[in-house]
């Protein structure tokens, strides 16, 4: 996967060596430097990228500011000498904070954590496309229908995938994998060990969601979402 990237610094010695990072590093592609967000917000807007290498300080309009109007689709690491930005950048929901002078080191740590979460996207986007994924299952890969999932439980080291027809598909996977890659909020941790496909929820009682005579806790740490998601869908 290649991910594009634009740079935008007014630093003419911190963008080139931003721009030097970038194409040593194999996954990105660099489609532009710009010395203020005014310029890079009128050309992006023709030649869009995924990536932005955004300095927090310019004249102007500043990196903050900029990143508050960006499309949802563009993910920002800020750059910037001053370490009380950092908070303020996470507001702006960053992918990450790199604090100059950045080593190149610092900048891969950044980078990688990018390639993942673009990794993990495209593979939710596909199976909200195609409606199904490859599991592992005894030595072989076998097709689970997403549009057939009642919910899913995991056991120690295996998860096991709960389907309409009464079939049970066990994998030798994480919980916390299987979260990332499910599309949300199509599909909601309920319970540190259950994951509920929300639209087969055909009743609630008392914080728990029932299947026949199966009872899917609530818990507390993921109760926000799933009564969120239940209260969109509740009459009266």
């Amino acid at each position: 996967m290649i991910i594009n990237c634009a740079i935008i610094d007014d630093e003419p010695l911190a963008a080139g060596l931003l721009e030097s990072y970038v194409k040593k590093t194999p996954y990105l592609r660099l489609k532009g430097i710009y010395n203020s967000a005014i310029l890079a917000m009128k050309d992006l807007r023709n030649n869009p990228v995924q990536l932005l290498f955004l300095d927090v300080q310019m004249p102007e309009l500043s990196g903050l500011e900029f990143a508050k109007i960006l499309s949802k689709e563009v993910k920002v690491i800020f750059t910037t000498a001053f370490s009380q930005y950092a908070l303020e950048g996470f507001k702006a929901n960053a992918l990450d904070y790199l604090l100059k002078p950045i080593s190149y080191a610092d900048f891969l740590k950044s980078t990688d954590k990018a390639y993942e979460w673009f990794s993990i996207s495209m593979k939710q986007d596909i199976y909200k496309r195609d409606r199904f994924m490859l599991v592992k299952c005894d030595y072989k890969l076998q097709r689970v229908c997403l549009d057939d999932i009642l919910y899913i439980e995991s056991s120690k080291d295996y998860v096991y995938f709960f389907l309409k027809d009464g079939k049970v598909v066990q994998s030798l996977m994480s919980m916390k994998k299987i979260c990332e890659f499910l599309p949300k909020p199509e599909f909601l941790r309920t319970f540190r060990s259950y994951i509920v496909h929300m639209p087969e929820v055909q009743q609630v009682e008392n914080l728990r969601i029932i299947f026949g005579d199966v009872y899917i806790p609530i818990s507390g740490n993921y109760k926000k979402d799933v009564l969120a998601y239940l209260d969109l869908h509740t009459l009266g």
